[in-house]
């Protein structure tokens, strides 16, 4: 399994994943393919190194014909007083070139440009959920990078959603809706369906503060759809105490899409290092960092358990064995019972049951319902295991489950695997064929040991 690490330090946009996944090895040619596949017209891309804080960086850049030009799309920063006159603003993918002009501020992510004081209305077309499902379905994509992109607009849909106050399929959203967007989002799904990538941790996103300009009037940083995501999705969000709008919605959206956890192992290998630089300057460099890791395989894996303990004398044997049962059922580990004797030389037995801190308080609420018992005592212990997987061997009599467990090596000896038959699989074998529990379970240990070659 692949896993990937996305190092937000400077926030996240679109074509800053897009950058870094390229950088990280993914097939610009099945990027092209993929694009040149989407039903929309005017764009064209352009791959690139640039230099952000003296490092050697990917850029990826969505470059839209005039017809196409996006004006719907950026936001102007208002950080106290200070206006940012004289500036205009073009943004690809949530990253923007800043070009300076006399005497007049072009906006070029809302609808109109301003002049003076005249107005000038731009149309663009606003795409919706319908719009965009036709756009995937009709684009040469895999199905596993097809259901990563659409996951992305779903994510990006429902906030814009909740912020203007309507329903997913009735929003016409701008973010979305525009060229470059769809641009990077496809090629953020195609990027990780090329790298086949299995796993994404991303810990934390780091978000700047002030205040931005935009159709809507001022708004501040976060901007409501990235805050809407990061609730809704439990998402960490750090405040960098910096003015600018670091995370973008595109960015926040791909990371609640694809994100498996947010925690990394205690101790992992970097396998490849991706850059992707973003448009932007701030104090912080732009920059987002895609790292493939390995976390180190440990040959026998600690793991933190719970016991919880009681002594019972006034219980029958069915009510106990039905209380085993009832544990099991409910997502114990391991239930046993020890012969004891109590105070007063009171034969009995003491229960022993195996959990998860998780579920410490559904198992406690079985033994209470069903024994006498009116005190439990629980445990934290650290018990270590065998790395364990799961396979299927074929046998004469049918199909039976098997469990391996990884056995570690010593004095330079390579680990070995050991097979163990699981138990209702033999026994309903042993029932179908009529031979005996040990004739079976060899068979299913001889068969496992041929195909693998032990």
């Amino acid at each position: 399994m692949k896993t990937l690490y996305l190092e937000c330090y400077s926030g996240i946009s679109g074509d800053m994943t897009v950058a870094a996944l390229l950088d990280l090895g993914a097939d610009e040619q099945v990027l092209r393919h993929a694009l040149a596949s989407l039903p929309v017209k005017g764009f064209d891309i352009k791959i690139s190194r640039v230099k952000k804080s003296g490092l050697d960086v990917c850029d990826f850049d969505v470059l839209l014909d005039e017809e196409h030009e996006n004006h719907d799309h950026d936001m102007a920063y208002l950080h106290g007083d200070d206006h940012m006159e004289h500036v205009h603003t073009h943004t690809h993918g949530g990253g923007e070139h800043v070009h300076e002009h006399e005497g007049h501020v072009d906006n070029h992510k809302e609808h109109n440009h301003v002049h003076g004081d005249h107005d000038h209305i731009h149309p663009h077309t606003h795409r919706g959920m319908k719009e965009i499902r036709e756009i995937l379905t009709q684009a040469d994509l895999t199905p596993r990078a097809y259901e990563t992109a659409l996951r992305i607009f779903t994510v990006l849909g429902e906030a814009e959603a909740k912020a203007h106050g309507t329903t997913l399929e009735q929003v016409h959203f701008h973010e979305v809706g525009a060229v470059d967007s769809i641009v990077d989002i496809v090629s953020v799904a195609v990027c990780l369906d090329n790298l086949n990538i299995d796993n994404v941790i991303v810990p934390v996103l780091y978000e700047g503060g002030g205040t931005i300009h935009c159709q809507h009037g001022i708004l501040p940083v976060p901007v409501p759809a990235v805050s809407n995501i990061v609730a809704a999705h439990g998402i960490r969000l750090a405040l960098t105490g910096e003015n600018g709008e670091y995370v973008t919605p595109t960015g926040a959206a791909i990371v609640a899409a694809v994100r498996t956890s947010d925690k990394l192992p205690e101790s992992f290998v970097m396998e490849r290092i991706g850059l992707g630089g973003g448009k932007r300057e701030y104090k912080r460099p732009g920059i987002l960092r895609a790292i493939l890791i390995r976390e180190e395989e440990k040959e026998q894996e600690k793991e933190k358990i719970w016991k919880l303990e009681s002594n019972i004398d006034d219980c029958t044997g069915e009510n106990l064995g039905y209380v085993m049962d009832r544990l099991m059922e409910a997502g114990a580990r391991d239930v046993h019972y020890s012969a004891v004797y109590m105070k007063k030389n009171r034969p009995a037995w003491q229960l022993n049951v195996i959990c998860t801190e998780e579920s410490i308080p559904k198992l406690e609420q079985i033994i209470f319902e069903e024994t006498t018992t009116i005190g439990i005592r629980k445990s934290r212990v650290e018990r270590s295991v065998l790395k364990r997987t799961f396979d299927t061997v074929q046998i004469s009599e049918g199909e039976a489950k098997v469990k391996l467990c990884q056995m570690p090596g010593r004095d330079g000896v390579k680990s070995i695997q050991r097979c163990y038959p699981e138990y209702e699989s033999v026994v309903q074998l042993c029932r179908a064929s009529g031979k005996s529990y040990q004739e079976i379970y060899q068979e299913i240990v001889a068969v496992w040991h041929e195909e693998n070659r032990w």
